[in-house]
């Protein structure tokens, strides 16, 4: 018996605190993805909240204005942390909280790891114009690594769950490249892939420099369409499993493809003028595909 199903799991009173303190920090970040959460079983609505949390808590770390070196060291404790979650130890409020999701939902810790790693890769050095194998190799870290955490923690469990996970993890990474297109280069990211920028003129990898060139839009259009590709095989895989559990999934599709949509109808000339779903149609869309 491995050292995770023999520990001791934590008690209901521990167990009520962790569930809501995860509850509070997914709140409080805002996330479209809150109200696809809410559409779960208790259980499986903890283990998201908790999901998101660790990736929110990683994501920081790469985030944060601090050299290259501490950066590695902060991501590699979380790294020991995964290990310790893995082995019924885990110390850190956000990795206790996965205890029990991890058990009764039996979360990859590989998946985990690959989280990491996708984060490592920005937390290195600010990634600009990468090439499109490693750009896919970032959305498969830091977007369809979660969404496998997520399809099970869902309770999906057919084959094509993973297939979900991937196409549709992509779909919204690059629709969040998309979005943040003015907010990475200030930040001296960009994620826009090298060959498809070279196909457009636009050489060089300076974030500033390669959203002011005239042929910008055309890199954006073909990005986009290759995220709509994926959003259709996400659907594609959708229908090859049970409905009921992953509608969640359905959601966040459906409201990230909207902003997808209307990010194109804004263009790409003001890069810095948001898109924002009005919340009513976010509850349309909730009610449209997590309850029908």
């Amino acid at each position: 018996m491995s050292a995770l199903a023999a520990c001791d799991p934590p008690d209901e009173v521990e167990k009520a605190r962790l569930r809501e303190a995860m509850r509070r920090r997914v709140e409080a970040s805002g996330t479209s993805f809150f109200s696809a959460m809410r559409l779960l079983a208790p259980e499986r609505r903890a283990a998201m909240y908790a999901i998101y949390a660790f990736c929110r808590e990683v994501d920081d770390i790469a985030d944060e204005g601090l050299d290259p070196a501490t950066k590695e060291a902060d991501l590699a404790a979380w790294r020991a942390e995964i290990d310790a979650l893995y082995e019924g130890r885990p110390t850190r409020e956000v990795a206790r909280a996965l205890l029990d999701p991890v058990r009764r939902f039996g979360l990859r810790r590989e998946d985990f790891l690959a989280v990491i790693d996708g984060m490592a890769m920005d937390a290195a050095a600010d990634i600009r114009a990468p090439s499109a194998a490693d750009l896919d190799l970032y959305c498969d870290r830091v977007a369809s690594a979660v969404g496998r955490l997520s399809v099970r923690a869902f309770g999906a469990g057919e084959p094509a769950a993973d297939d979900v996970a991937h196409h549709l993890g992509r779909a919204l990474q690059l629709t969040n490249i998309l979005r943040d297109l003015a907010e990475d280069a200030a930040r001296g990211r960009l994620y826009l892939p090298r060959e498809l920028l070279e196909q457009h003129g636009i050489h060089g990898s300076d974030p500033a420099t390669v959203l002011s060139h005239p042929d910008i839009g055309g890199v954006c259009d073909a990005l986009a369409a290759e995220a709509r590709g994926h959003y259709a095989r996400a659907a594609a895989a959708m229908a090859r499993c049970a409905r009921g559990p992953l509608k969640p999934a359905r959601v966040m599709g459906a409201v990230y493809a909207a902003i997808l949509d209307g990010l194109c109808r804004r263009g790409w000339k003001r890069l810095d003028e948001p898109v924002r779903l009005p919340r009513l149609r976010k509850i349309w869309l909730a009610l449209r595909h997590g309850l029908l």
